[in-house]
């Protein structure tokens, strides 16, 4: 069945909007102080983006590709997977979507979010930071765990036995994203999407919050370009393998 353009990018707004709630929802449980979560550990959060990769692609493979990430289309446009002519409007409906998303959140957790008083926790549930203070090493983190994303999820997505069942591809992805949150995000949380962290960032800016601290606008380019380059490997690595 054919979709229009403007039903795709409906798909990648929601899917990404999905993708933030879940991930940075989980997050919000665990960092914020007084929710039913609280400091009850980083596996929550690993689930949290595992699922909120996993369901949109669940509902939404079929019409738009539920890339709900730039560094993905950008990554498959540059490889020729992807028509240039749709990347500007992917690009914007997955950052429209991750700013709903964590505009939703913001008011879920508003509470909470009142009760926090560590800047960190509070940066933490919108965008990505890193552990280290280090650029060159949250630079590295990001690169990498893109890298294995999109490597993996193109291998996962594209084998032959996922062709005949797709349903177990998704689910296999969830588990990739839920993994790398889990093995790779001590250093920044992380991001390995360009929407999913600028967005909230970009949330988090204009949050009403006495007690929010700053937006660490120094590191935001990281999370941004560092997916790219691993996203435009990674796939150009899988054309010559696959």
């Amino acid at each position: 069945m054919h979709y229009s353009l403007a039903v795709k990018l409906v798909c990648e707004m929601l899917g990404t909007a999905i993708l933030v709630l879940f991930g940075n929802g989980a997050v919000a449980n665990v960092e914020l102080k007084g929710t039913k979560g609280y400091r009850n550990g980083w596996i929550i959060i690993a689930i949290g983006y595992g699922v909120g990769v996993m369901l949109p692609a669940l509902m939404f493979n079929k019409i738009s590709g539920s890339q709900t990430n730039p560094a993905m289309t950008i990554g498959l446009a540059v490889n020729g997977l992807f028509p240039w002519s749709e990347v500007i409007p992917y690009i914007l409906a997955q950052f429209v979507g991750a700013i709903i998303g964590q505009v939703i959140l913001y008011f879920i957790y508003l509470p909470f979010y009142k009760q926090t008083e560590d800047t960190k926790s509070i940066l933490g549930t919108c965008s990505t930071i890193s552990a280290s203070g280090s650029h060159i090493n949250g630079f590295v983190t990001e690169f990498f765990g893109t890298f294995l994303l999109v490597l993996g999820a193109m291998f996962i997505l594209n084998s032959t036995g996922v062709k005949s069942t797709p349903a177990v591809g998704y689910v296999g992805l969830g588990f990739l994203v839920c993994s790398l949150v889990a093995s790779l995000g001590g250093p920044t949380g992380p991001g390995l999407n360009p929407a999913r962290d600028l967005g909230p960032r970009i949330v988090h800016s204009l949050l009403p919050l006495k007690n929010k601290g700053n937006s660490e606008w120094t590191y935001a380019w990281i999370p941004v370009l560092a997916p790219m380059f691993g996203s435009i490997i990674a796939i150009f690595l899988f054309n010559k393998i696959y």
